[in-house]
């Protein structure tokens, strides 16, 4: 199955000119999330992986199939005031203004080796704060995966040359 053909596009949505990529066409058909699902997981099926990290939201979703799958724990990378425990938090730049991710100070342990998961990568400013908040635990990022890149907004560009690993399933030109 080609995935690309069950992401839904919504044309104009947050705003004016942005083509949103919506992945919950694919959570919802059975057979497409699978695929996804194994499709993430094979460039690291094999390897040591102790923890699967997934960003708010819907790498929520991918990342605690996948690491069911590695046998590897789940770490919910949330935006601020949402964790109940001690955190650890890094802001980073949105296109107006700033926001927070944090992480449990305990969910990962020195050493660990973390695979990064969310659904998209876009400008890569989310994903660097994750890498960020994953090494302050001195842990080691194995890679990042994502369903979706798009290129044209240099995401994964900017996580490579951060000296972490990109995979993704898909890429759809432009916003």
């Amino acid at each position: 199955m080609n995935l690309a053909d069950v992401i839904r596009t919504i044309p104009n949505y947050p705003k004016p000119g942005i083509m949103f990529r919506d992945i919950t066409t694919l959570l919802a058909d059975a057979r497409a999330f699978r695929q996804a699902v194994d499709e993430l997981l094979q460039p690291f099926a094999g390897l040591k992986i102790d923890k699967v990290a997934g960003i708010e939201a819907r790498g929520f979703i991918l990342g605690g199939a996948i690491a069911h799958q590695l046998s590897a724990g789940f770490v919910p990378l949330r935006k601020k005031g949402k964790l109940p425990h001690t955190t650890r938090s890094v802001e980073y730049a949105l296109e107006y203004g700033t926001d927070a991710l944090e992480i449990h100070v305990d969910a990962i342990s020195p050493g660990e080796r973390v695979l990064l998961i969310d659904d998209l990568i876009a400008t890569g400013g989310t994903a660097l704060a994750a890498v960020d908040l994953i090494q302050s635990a001195d842990a080691r990022i194995a890679a990042a995966a994502f369903v979706i890149d798009l290129p044209d907004l240099g995401g994964a560009d900017r996580l490579r040359a951060a000296g972490v690993g990109v995979s993704t399933l898909m890429s759809f030109g432009g916003h």
